[in-house]
C-alpha cells in the first residue's frame, strides 16, 4: 500500500515499481512520474487513466505480457501476481465447462489477435468473461485493440485505487 504522499515524493525508482504493478508498460510509468506532485488521489487516477487510454499499441503490447490468461491459475508472489489472484477471484466459482470454454476461447483469441485476451475481471463472473471472450472474439483488429486499451485502463485504475486505499 502507498499513499499518496509516497508516490508524489517518494524515490522515482520506488514509485516507479509500484506504478508498474498497475500497468507494465514503460510510457505509462514515465507520464505518471513526470507529472508529480498530484493534488489528490482522484487527480492521479484520472491521470493514470487517460495515459492508459492513450498509449500506442506497442506499449499496450507491453503492458499485455505481464497479465496472465483469464482462467489461469496465477503463481507467485509478486504485486502484480496478487492483484491478478484478487480480480479473477470469481474464476474459483466456475464450473469445468466454463473453465474448459475459456482455455478454447483464449486459444482462439492467441490464434486470431496474437496477444491475452484482456478483461477487466473485478466485479464479472466467469459467464460474463466467457460471453465477452466470444463477443471479441468478431471483432475487427482496429476494433479489439480499443478495447483492449480500454480494458487495460480500467484495470490500471482499478489496480491505483487499491495501491492507494
Amino acid at each position: 500500500m502507498a499513499a499518496l504522499d509516497d508516490v508524489n515524493a517518494g524515490p522515482e525508482e520506488t514509485v516507479a515499481e509500484l506504478l508498474r504493478t498497475c500497468n507494465a508498460a514503460p510510457r505509462f510509468t514515465a507520464e505518471v512520474l513526470a507529472g508529480r506532485p498530484y493534488p489528490d488521489a482522484d487527480a492521479l487516477v484520472a491521470r493514470a487513466e487517460e495515459i492508459a487510454r492513450a498509449l500506442p499499441w506497442n506499449e499496450v503490447e507491453l503492458a499485455l505480457a505481464a497479465h496472465p490468461r483469464i482462467g489461469d491459475r496465477v503463481e507467485g508472489a509478486s504485486a502484480e501476481a496478487q492483484a491478478s489472484r484478487r480480480e479473477q477471484s470469481s474464476m474459483t466459482d466456475a464450473d469445468a465447462e466454463v473453465r474448459a470454454a475459456l482455455v478454447e476461447g483464449n486459444r482462439a483469441y492467441e490464434a486470431r489477435f496474437d496477444h491475452v485476451f484482456l478483461i477487466r475481471a473485478a466485479g464479472r463472473s466467469p459467464d460474463e468473461m466467457l460471453a465477452e471472450l466470444r463477443r471479441r472474439l468478431d471483432n475487427e483488429v482496429g476494433t479489439e485493440r480499443a478495447e483492449v486499451t480500454e480494458q487495460l485502463a480500467q484495470i490500471t485504475s482499478l489496480r491505483l485505487k487499491d495501491l492507494l486505499s
